[in-house]
């Protein structure tokens, strides 16, 4: 029985200058993808990869595109040597590569509905910012405190938010300045080991972005979104998508819900285990946040995931 593939995506934050410059120098099919993006957005594409600094790549109109362009270009390197998924998901924007993999989404439309996402989400977080001169919203890592007990303060406190469900041992919380030195304080006292204030340009995965959710909801109203063609999970409901509406629907939910990571990656382990087959979990992405992540649960015990963002790495399979 052949060997079957469970790919992760990355998301946001996991972007690195020079990345996969050494990818798209062994694989013509991965260079392929990064011209072939240059043309569709009339972006040059090597350049904002591998000679942006940090500070550029950071930026949620560069970072998406350039995090997507890199998860695609590995993609189809991994098919030049025989492999490709069997169950597709992504974290926060990952989730794009993954409507990709999946057949969902066709490789011009990825590419212009990751673009026109990245250029809504700087937009409402750049004026966010400006309306808030200095004390602008955003995100913080409660790291040590189970889910369920920073999900309890979050619901405490006006204007703060369950954000990304990331694993037993960290969850990010988004909201107001306000309301995050209030969630801060709460976890802390409660014996949170650490609470982090991130480094992000909005409060992503809360209600406080409903108007980029707004406005991407109409760009979406012309895309074309195809029934899944192998098992796919959802952030928004942390099962399995259905079908194509469903997640048409839920790319737009999206910006303003939770990431239901864990509970993704639970129902996932479930699926391989009762397949009974070979698998094998790779993250196919700048970064190795996801492979991380997949490490901190119980059956990354038995099944560990491995992070594929080099030519080395992808030779090596």
């Amino acid at each position: 029985m052949a060997k079957k593939y469970a790919f992760l995506f990355p998301g946001q934050g996991a972007q690195a200058p020079g990345m996969i410059k050494d990818v798209a120098e062994t694989f013509p099919s991965a260079r392929k993808v990064v011209d072939d993006v240059s043309s569709i957005i009339n972006v040059d594409m090597a350049k904002l990869l591998w000679e942006s600094d940090a500070e550029t790549l950071s930026r949620s109109d560069n970072s998406q595109i350039a995090i997507t362009t890199a998860s695609i270009a590995i993609m189809a390197a991994l098919k030049d040597k025989g492999i490709e998924p069997s169950a597709a998901m992504g974290f926060s924007l990952g989730e794009f590569p993954a409507l990709y993999a999946a057949g969902v989404l066709s490789f011009e439309d990825v590419i212009r509905v990751v673009r026109e996402r990245g250029l809504v989400m700087q937009k409402v977080c750049e004026e966010i910012a400006a309306e808030n001169e200095g004390h602008a919203p955003g995100m913080s890592a409660i790291l040590g405190l189970p889910p369920e007990k920073v999900r309890e303060i979050a619901d405490s406190i006006p204007d703060a938010y369950a954000a990304n469900m990331n694993s037993v041992k960290q969850t990010v919380i988004s909201g107001t300045f306000d309301a995050l030195d209030k969630a801060e304080k709460a976890a802390t006292e409660a014996g949170a080991r650490r609470a982090i204030r991130l480094k992000v340009a909005g409060p992503f995965h809360s209600p406080l972005m409903q108007k980029a959710a707004d406005e991407f909801e109409k760009f979406l109203e012309g895309v074309t979104f195809a029934e899944p063609r192998i098992p796919l999970f959802s952030n928004v409901t942390g099962k399995r998508a259905e079908s194509a509406a469903e997640v048409k629907s839920s790319a737009v939910l999206h910006l303003t819900h939770s990431v239901l990571w864990t509970d993704e990656e639970a129902v996932l382990a479930g699926m391989i285990k009762s397949d009974g087959g070979e698998w094998a979990v790779l993250e196919p992405g700048p970064g190795k946040v996801l492979t991380g992540l997949w490490g901190q649960t119980d059956f990354g015990a038995t099944l560990a995931a491995v992070p594929v963002n080099t030519a080395e790495g992808i030779n090596s399979l």
